[in-house]
């Protein structure tokens, strides 16, 4: 299970086939595979507002097609430029805009930019459902910390005055149910393993798994559960992942 929705489940299949772990795509669930099952299958947008204007990369492009679901924006190399006078206009009067759209989602984006929040901003005004892979405040990367997908729907709550997206990543419960529903698992005899206390632990913890395996190789350490404010507490912990092994 990842967050992360700039990579599509093939994506993420060749990285751990480069790694020399067997897997196959079902058993990869992320965040941009949720959203567009939501969307689909929960949201069921139709004529005339069916269609998605997108903030993120290409991972959520592509699970978006693989549900049939139509989108704009996202990687399309037209929204990736300075913003100009004619965008004022055209935006302010609806003349760029596509009447088409019911919803925004937002998720990790490169190439965020002021023209897309733009467009974000005034379908949001318009009517359109409010969605977001996610809403992690930061992004782990080359050993340090980077803005998060929250980071880019952020900036649209507080423009709305407060409008907050529905998220589908983790620790998001829907999330949980829809993952339930479609491996059959038993929760009592599944445990949530990650680095990040308010998504992948609070994840497992208000989903009543069996367990939660806390990694001190990512977000957060021993002190930060161990504060009296903590926002979730593992049953289990372990310095980093390769410690199983010794246990196995």
């Amino acid at each position: 299970m990842t967050n992360n929705s700039t990579k599509s489940r093939e994506e993420y299949l060749k990285k751990f086939t480069g790694l020399g772990i067997p897997s196959d795509v079902e058993e990869i669930f992320g965040s941009a595979y949720s959203s567009a099952i939501y969307i689909s299958r929960i949201l069921k947008l139709a004529p005339p507002k069916n269609k998605v204007f997108v903030i993120g990369e290409a991972g959520i492009e592509h699970e978006l097609r693989s549900e049939n679901v139509p989108f704009i924006g996202g990687t399309d190399p037209s929204l990736r430029r300075d913003f100009t006078p004619e965008d004022s206009r055209g935006i302010a009067d609806g003349s760029h805009l596509d009447p088409e759209v019911g919803c925004v989602l937002a998720g990790l984006d490169f190439h965020i930019n002021y023209l897309k929040l733009s467009h974000a901003l005034q379908y949001l005004r318009r009517g359109a459902v409010f969605l977001a892979t996610n809403v992690d405040s930061t992004f782990p990367m080359n050993h340090n910390f980077f803005p998060g997908a929250g980071s880019m729907s952020a900036p649209l709550t507080y423009m709305t005055g407060g409008q907050a997206p529905v998220a589908l990543g983790k620790p998001s419960q829907a999330m949980m149910d829809a993952i339930e529903g479609k491996f059959q698992l038993d929760r009592a005899r599944t445990c949530m393993v990650g680095d990040r206390l308010n998504t992948d632990i609070k994840f497992g913890v208000e989903g009543r798994l069996g367990g939660t395996l806390a990694v001190l190789t990512g977000v957060n350490k021993r002190a930060d559960w161990e504060a009296e404010d903590a926002v979730a507490v593992p049953k289990f912990y372990v310095d980093k992942l390769s410690d199983l092994g010794a246990v196995a």
